[in-house]
């Protein structure tokens, strides 16, 4: 079974984010695989270890990322690629995807496995728009995955509930908390990712310019939520307790 993980480098989510410029300060921050790709790594070696075949872990960005596909790889994935985008100065969902399908329409894909959503933008569009441009089916949110022969049965959270689906391969899905439990890396895990191949392509290894995957989006202003104002402690008689509450909803909340 040919598996491939879609990884994405993302902010420590213990790190005190700050903005300079209207930017993220990236400054002596600390990064680490995104969370919710976790679940797809651990996923991925779970099926290998059950079908057989490899794991590989793929991601877009530059030189620093792989960091993170060596920890892929210590946790048990067999193979990694980078695909460097430095070049590309404006870079979208879009872009990512473009040059994931330049890069995977080339291999033999039975199932690629992606975090649900990053925990840097939250906008979970890069495993659906890889799934269209590749034209296979694509499952998002799932919690539980099993595959029998060329056919895999998918339970999914919709808010609450749980829909099972079945579909053939090959197939994409993205994982969500409750899939399983993302082991560690171990330290012979660490020292066998040393010497396992780690592929570095850049745009033109996977015949595409820059301008075939310039960002379709702009980022017109990012900044932090406002900070809480304390909250009020009502007192006295019960009447007058409900009184002063209907006032401030009314008045400061402006909810009423």
């Amino acid at each position: 079974m040919n598996i491939f993980v879609i990884l994405k480098r993302t902010f420590d989510t213990e790190e005190k984010i700050t903005i300079s410029n209207g930017k993220v300060n990236e400054d002596g921050a600390e990064f680490i695989i995104n969370p919710y790709d976790e679940y797809a790594v651990e996923e991925a070696i779970t099926l290998r270890d059950a079908h057989g075949g490899e794991v590989t872990v793929i991601t877009v960005g530059e030189e620093e990322s792989e960091k993170e596909l060596r920890t892929a790889l210590a946790i048990g994935a067999d193979k990694a690629v980078l695909i460097n985008n430095e070049d590309v100065e404006d870079f979208d969902q879009f872009s990512t995807s473009s040059i994931l399908a330049a890069y995977l329409k080339e291999k033999e894909v039975d199932i690629i496995l992606a975090g649900n959503v990053a925990v840097d933008n939250g906008s979970g569009q890069v495993g659906p728009r890889l799934a269209e441009e590749l034209g296979i089916p694509a499952l998002t949110t799932i919690t539980k995955l099993t595959v029998d022969g060329g056919k895999a049965t998918v339970e999914r959270d919709i808010e609450g509930d749980v829909e099972v689906v079945e579909v053939s391969l090959p197939l994409l899905v993205t994982c969500q908390q409750g899939l399983n439990e993302p082991r560690y890396p171990s330290l012979p895990g660490i020292m066998k990712a040393k010497k396992k191949p780690l592929e570095k392509l850049d745009l033109d290894d996977i015949d595409l310019d820059e301008d075939d995957v310039e960002a379709k989006t702009k980022t017109v202003e990012q900044f932090l939520p406002p900070e809480k104002e304390a909250g009020k402690i009502l007192e006295g008689e019960m009447e007058k307790q409900v009184q002063e509450l209907v006032s401030l909803l009314r008045n400061e909340a402006k909810v009423m």
